[in-house]
């Protein structure tokens, strides 16, 4: 028991990498797997600072929206950085939100300001738009999530989404916040190159108030027991 808890702390603060070589050597040791021992032998293989790093979005620039070759994002190094044109430029006269790179997109491809080329070879091919709402319950008193296919569809092919990232079938897609902080799920994309996932986002998706007589459901434990 105390070599398995051992190797159950390592993973969590060394990771996968560092917990997989602690397993396969306390196959072949009787004695606990030390965390000076791995830290000693596998350095190359962990990097705690590179943790959630996909979030890019969710870092507090020093400046909005700035030039690329400061940003933090693009190559300083590479000309073709100083080359493209600045976002404040670009963004001039787009309309504002909190969120993300401070552009509201939606807003800005419903209102014309941008025009996004649905095909990358192509650019006469018109979008498969698709005007169709998923309301997806939430069992906590969070409110209900509501996905809009339009505004994604816009300028996405269905293909980036389905069937990879989601099974296009109901009750195929099992969604929780962890997944979607590590990167997977919504957050394929959302952290990336959309809007980041903050405590000031939640309602962006979280868009649908529980009924008035909703309650919370009762756990396992509660439904089970005969003297309740």
């Amino acid at each position: 028991m105390r070599m398995i808890a051992t190797i159950a702390t390592l993973a969590l603060s060394l990771g996968t990498a560092a917990a997989t070589w602690a397993a396969d050597k306390a196959d072949n040791n009787s004695k606990p797997v030390t965390s000076a021992e791995i830290t000693g032998s596998v350095p190359a293989q962990i990097n705690v600072s590179n943790a959630n790093v996909f979030n890019r979005l969710l870092k507090k620039d020093k400046e909005r929206n700035s030039a690329p070759p400061t940003d933090g994002i693009h190559d300083a190094d590479n000309e073709g950085t100083h080359q493209l044109q600045p976002p404040k430029v670009a963004y001039e006269g787009f309309p504002t939100t909190e969120f993300g790179n401070y552009i509201d997109w939606v807003k800005s491809l419903n209102g014309g300001n941008i025009n996004p080329r649905y095909d990358r070879e192509d650019p006469s091919v018109e979008p498969i738009v698709m005007d169709l709402d998923i309301l997806r319950e939430v069992k906590a008193s969070m409110p209900d999530v509501i996905f809009p296919h339009k505004p994604h569809t816009q300028w996405l092919h269905c293909s980036n989404c389905h069937p990879k990232i989601f099974k296009p079938q109901r009750g195929s897609n099992q969604i929780n916040m962890s997944q979607i902080l590590l990167g997977q799920k919504c957050g394929v994309c959302h952290g990336k190159v959309s809007f980041p996932i903050t405590t000031k986002s939640c309602t962006k998706c979280h868009s649908k108030p529980k009924p008035a007589e909703w309650k919370p459901p009762l756990s396992d434990a509660s439904v089970k027991n005969p003297w309740r």
